[in-house]
């Protein structure tokens, strides 16, 4: 018997997203990382959103604080209580101060209550636990495009929701508006899809822009005429470096009256605090059902007793909170602008944001053919060649194709130098290239024809991009390793 015929239709379907570019990126990466001295050559990672900028500040926290740790000697005295069994709402004085700390990330303007708080693994667990309390399988939410590729997995994998794309273009700067909204509701419920609800990512991944007031007026409006769930993910709320300032959805429903038991928010510390290995996810809901039932199922995606008591003492230090929160955003800022700076000079534009960890990077005009097709030619030449692991837009379900999220929030100066170098190079040899076309224009032809023959494959088939999920473990990519 093959042992796949032993296992779940659910382990074994295609859900998990595993063909996908952006993980034959991690997997070149993976195999030649690039390093300033040992590995000059090697594949930089540049997929990964991860904020390493202010890893410092929250060292010297930690040392300046040894007893907010029970695995040191100034802390071992809370290790027993610590250590045991916890119910599933967390220690109180850790809801506390993720509820106080999630209100300073909003300037102030709004208050969270600590009983509405509920856990999960991870921004991951905690999109998947929301699922589970709104949806049933078969069930569809609206998410604007192009959107977070995990998603695809994270909220369909296990609970068999449907997620349909709300198509955004580059002509308005990928907003969502209220008629795209109407038009893939309209849709779906012509093909009778049963549509719950409307998922938001605001700061948008992979676009790193926000939402603004209006528009977040209408999306409440939307979902409120229609009796449908909006669940915004404002995981990278506190990754704003530039002006405007971050709106969030629980400002928005204090000036307007809506039904509030639809209104349900996802945060976590991996962005926002650059701390993913500590799988701090959170539900927040206006709901008194879904906050109940989210309890219940928290038991299995609940963050430790150890690294709630840690961040609670953290988060709950405002002087530290408030220079870290100012800090980060000065940091991500200056990165930024080294990063787009350093495209400008060779012709690469960038759509305009303020926040996230990464940018939309523009490439249409280097593209052979304006196709996906052609997307995924360019995307091969890059981290084959090129040696950048950059993520295409077909991966984020984005309708036009040229389009790369970049990533620069996850290494040091230096290896943005050497990124930026890469990428000099390369824009200024497709110039000479077109310019005359010599024996290195065909060598390069001819190692584009073969980078398409040299992708290796899983199971040795090509799935459309658009059905591509880039976010599932590989061996020995650092999702599996973290688990």
């Amino acid at each position: 018997m093959v042992s796949g015929q032993l296992l779940s239709r659910i382990a074994t379907n295609e859900g998990h997203g595993e063909n996908s570019p952006y993980f034959d990126g991690w997997k070149e990466y993976d195999g030649n990382p690039f390093h300033p001295t040992d590995n000059p050559d090697g594949v930089i990672q540049m997929g990964l959103a991860e904020n390493q900028l202010s890893f410092d500040l929250i060292t010297d926290w930690i040392k300046q604080n040894p007893e907010a740790s029970i695995c040191n000697a100034e802390g071992v005295d809370k290790f027993k209580d610590i250590a045991n069994f916890q119910d599933y709402h967390g220690l109180r004085e850790f809801r506390e101060a993720i509820a106080k700390f999630m209100g300073m990330v909003r300037g102030g303007k709004v208050t969270f209550d600590p009983d509405r708080v509920v856990m999960g693994g991870g921004a991951t667990g905690a999109n998947e636990l929301i699922m589970f309390c709104l949806a049933d399988p078969g069930d569809a939410f609206l998410v604007p495009s192009p959107y977070y590729p995990a998603f695809d997995r994270d909220l369909t994998w296990r609970t068999g929701v449907q997620i349909i794309p709300v198509d955004c273009y580059s002509s308005n700067n990928f907003q969502v508006t209220k008629d795209a909204l109407i038009s893939a509701y309209d849709k779906a419920q012509d093909a009778g899809i049963n549509v719950k609800g409307l998922i938001i990512a605001n700061p948008s991944n992979p676009l790193g822009t926000i939402l603004d007031r209006e528009t977040l007026k209408d999306l409440v409006s939307f979902i409120n005429e229609r009796n449908i769930h909006l669940v915004a993910d404002e995981i990278y709320a506190a990754t704003i470096f530039s002006s405007p300032s971050f709106i969030s959805v629980a400002e928005i429903i204090q000036e307007m009256d809506c039904n509030r038991d639809l209104i349900h928010i996802v945060y976590s510390l991996s962005k926002d605090m650059g701390l993913p290995g500590f799988r701090v996810g959170i539900v927040y809901s206006y709901n008194d059902a879904v906050v109940n039932c989210g309890r219940r199922m928290s038991s299995f995606g609940l963050v430790s007793s150890q690294t709630q008591y840690l961040l609670a003492s953290m988060l709950s230090d405002e002087e530290f909170v408030k220079n870290f929160l100012a800090e980060s955003s000065r940091r991500l800022n200056k990165r930024h602008n080294m990063f787009t700076k350093g495209l400008e000079q060779v012709g690469i534009s960038c759509l305009k944001g303020n926040a996230g960890l990464y940018v939309w990077m523009d490439l249409r005009h280097l593209l052979k053919e304006p196709t996906f097709e052609g997307e995924m030619a360019l995307w091969r030449v890059i981290i084959y060649q090129v040696k950048l692991n950059v993520s295409p837009g077909s991966s984020f379900h984005c309708k036009e194709p040229g389009w790369f999220r970049v990533c620069f929030a996850n290494m040091d100066d230096e290896t943005v130098e050497a990124a930026l170098k890469r990428i000099r190079a390369f824009v200024c040899k497709g110039k000479e290239d077109q310019e005359m076309p010599t024996k290195s224009s065909k060598r390069w032809q001819k190692n584009l024809r073969l980078s398409f023959s040299a992708r290796r494959f899983e199971e040795g088939v090509m799935l459309s991009p658009h059905m591509m999920s880039p976010h599932s473990p590989i061996p020995h990519s650092p999702l599996v390793r973290a688990k």
